[in-house]
């Protein structure tokens, strides 16, 4: 886990390095929604797979309305990368619209999954 700095939250500011507790308020979260046409076309397999080539982990599902809904998080910089991605999407796809909000980081989620 080299690169990834930890906090021992019992040392409060004088914290102590503890590679079981990462620092969460390193990591950023998005979620929303892509729209044009991105179901059928492969657009939830290829996400994955361009999360996991950045290094972001979360998911994307299908929306009854069309949309392919999508939750991501990493660091700021990744989570850039792949929102970069996520506008242009897989070559099949037609983007129209990317619409994503700043989330809170689910320390659960540890790789990027098709729901």
């Amino acid at each position: 886990m080299s690169g990834v700095r930890h906090r021992d939250s019992t040392r409060g500011d004088q914290a102590a390095f503890n590679p079981l507790v990462p620092v969460v308020s390193d990591l950023i979260a998005v979620a929303g929604a892509v729209s044009g046409r991105v179901q059928g076309v492969g657009f939830r397999v290829s996400a994955r797979w361009a999360a996991e080539r950045v290094g972001v982990t979360g998911w994307a599902r299908n929306l009854a309305d069309g949309r392919v809904e999508v939750f991501a998080q990493g660091p700021l910089s990744r989570v850039d990368e792949f929102v970069e991605w996520l506008a242009v999407g897989p070559q099949a796809a037609r983007v129209d619209a990317v619409r994503l909000t700043p989330v809170e980081v689910d320390p659960t989620i540890r790789r990027f999954t098709i729901r």
